[in-house]
């Protein structure tokens, strides 16, 4: 296996150099400044605020702000349930697919409104090419800069001073989607179609021999939902089916895909924020954590299946397996690629998957499921990562506070009980989906009839599922069966916590900031870009993850684990 890490290695590089320049240029497109871009794009945006009637530069308080976050989203739900139910009879529909049931196109809408994109549904047997493209690929854009808004408008909250205003909702919008999410899809679509990603709007193919091979624009979607952290599938199998992710080359490009902009994000923060030294901090904390968790998911599929070793069957395969464990993961990609993509999907809040996660060891599930209970910081969403992982960090700076007897202070400004009671409730609501969600499950019996597997798996697929719905991921476990009323209202509105339960407080926290004076460095300031700090925050991060769920961990793939011999 020493390829697989090899390979791990290759990426982070890859990464950091793509990340590099691209941070930078985010933060000129966020602070209106002009770009290379411009020339082309410039007259686009003031065309889209005239279309709009709106003004591009009016200032908004935090509510103003949140209201109209709230807004364009309430609007992508409607739009979405009201397409799924009208599909039937609209064009674009080669293989005349239905009017969903009510209770899974509500779940659907609201969880590609809410960057979720958990799918109870198969989409190349359920959703017609409109669907996928004007409802499902428009929210890939709308719900990626929507959290890019967010974040922009905390770091506005860290940056001003005694201001009211934290910049202006529809602009940022605009321009996150428009400079941003739309010129790297492009250029992403056009390599992934040279990969052999099909993108068209032909018919389906039904063979002499019955089979029907499903057709249609998938290297649009599967660009901006990489890019965008999002992670619906144009197919049910979805980055595992060739025609999503037909090689080697592809994969690597996808996972880059994914971290590009959450890794670019941190050095956009620290040009925006005049300190270069605050973005790399963040980008360190993140980088430990993710290090720590890749090397266990994949020291754990390196292992083999430990089910195997029971069995009388060949001691090659039982006792060496020299490929690690190779159930429920493509050939085409192996053990240790698809041990990467798991950690990288479920690091940052895309519900991708190119593996079965149900198949992994126990500790190779583990490792997933716990970095989504984190919060998703772990380089975490377009946006929402960085904004959560920012709460953490004054989380940090208060406990730091604490014990040297000194009001708080993050980047000069003074962390106190408001801001502290709003990091709390953004921290804790999506902790109580989960928690208050799986408990519902494993006490309802239409829920329970629902896992495949009895015990502590059984269990896992559960916790899983709320965990990947309330911390907006939307990676599926597998092996249950979530196209139940129960589970499509019941996660529908774990997304709905998991999403807004964040973004108000988040968006409450950058107008408390902004309002407030810039307090000069003193002695008892903890300066926010050491070493002493990055291991603060990633103490903070993993103590309260493993406080939290630890508990429900065991009940699951801990206890799995033990069983094991």
């Amino acid at each position: 296996m020493s390829h697989a890490w090899i390979q791990n290695l290759l990426f982070l590089g890859l990464l950091l150099a793509l990340a590099v320049p691209l941070g930078p240029f985010i933060a000129k497109v966020m602070e209106g400044e002009r770009t290379f871009l411009h020339p082309v794009l410039g007259p686009v945006e003031r065309g889209i605020y005239r279309l709009m009637g709106i003004s591009g530069e009016e200032d908004m308080g935090w509510k103003t702000y949140a209201w109209a976050i709230a807004f364009i989203n309430l609007l992508g739900i409607a739009a979405v349930f009201a397409l799924q139910n009208a599909q039937a009879a609209l064009p674009l529909n080669p293989e005349a697919m239905g009017k969903l049931p009510t209770d899974l196109a509500l779940n659907t809408a609201v969880s590609f409104v809410t960057n979720t994109n958990w799918q109870n549904y198969g989409g190349e047997s359920t959703m017609s090419y409109l669907t996928q493209m004007l409802g499902l690929t428009v929210q890939n854009f709308l719900s990626a800069a929507t959290a890019m808004a967010v974040l922009v408008a905390l770091i506005r909250g860290l940056v001003r001073r005694t201001s009211n205003g934290i910049g202006n909702a529809w602009a940022d919008l605009v321009r996150s989607t428009l400079y941003v999410l739309l010129p790297l899809s492009l250029v992403m679509a056009l390599l992934l179609v040279s990969q052999g990603v099909i993108q068209n709007l032909a018919a389906y193919v039904h063979t002499a021999s019955g089979q029907v091979i499903a057709m249609g624009p998938v290297a649009s979607q599967v660009a901006i939902k990489m890019l965008g952290t999002n992670g619906g599938g144009f197919f049910n199998a979805n980055s595992a089916h060739p025609f999503e992710n037909p090689n080697a080359l592809s994969n690597l490009i996808q996972m880059l895909a994914i971290f590009v902009i959450p890794a670019a994000l941190c050095l956009t923060f620290g040009r925006m924020v005049k300190d270069r030294r605050q973005g790399w901090a963040v980008l360190a904390a993140m980088s430990v954590i993710f290090v720590l968790a890749l090397s266990v998911t994949t020291w754990a599929e390196s292992k083999g299946n430990a089910g195997l070793k029971q069995l009388p069957v060949d001691q090659v395969v039982s006792v060496h397996q020299g490929g690690g464990n190779m159930e429920g993961k493509e050939v085409r990609f192996g053990s240790g690629a698809t041990s990467l993509f798991a950690t990288i999907t479920t690091s940052a809040s895309c519900g991708a998957i190119n593996g079965w996660h149900d198949s992994f060891n126990p500790l190779g599930g583990l490792v997933p499921l716990w970095l989504m209970e984190l919060g998703e910081v772990v380089f975490g969403g377009v946006g929402s990562g960085l904004y959560g992982m920012l709460l953490f960090a004054l989380v940090g700076v208060f406990i730091g506070g604490l014990m040297v007897g000194r009001t708080p202070e993050y980047l000069g400004k003074k962390i106190e009980a408001f801001e502290m009671k709003m990091a709390s409730i953004a921290i804790l609501l999506p902790s109580a989906a989960i928690l208050i969600g799986t408990a519902a499950a494993v006490l309802s019996t239409a829920a329970t009839a629902s896992i495949s597997n009895p015990g502590p798996h059984g269990f896992t697929q559960v916790l899983y599922a709320f965990s990947s719905c309330a911390q907006n991921n939307g990676s599926a476990f597998g092996g249950l069966n979530g196209n139940i009323p129960f589970y499509n209202y019941g996660l529908a509105l774990a997304m709905l916590v998991g999403r807004f339960g964040v973004i108000f407080p988040v968006l409450a926290v950058a107008g408390s900031l902004g309002r407030k004076k810039v307090t000069p460095e003193g002695l008892g300031t903890l300066p926010t870009h050491t070493p002493l700090f990055v291991a603060v925050l990633v103490g903070v991060v993993l103590l309260v993850g493993a406080l939290t769920y630890l508990p429900a961990l065991a009940l699951g793939p801990i206890a799995e684990q033990l069983s094991l011999r």
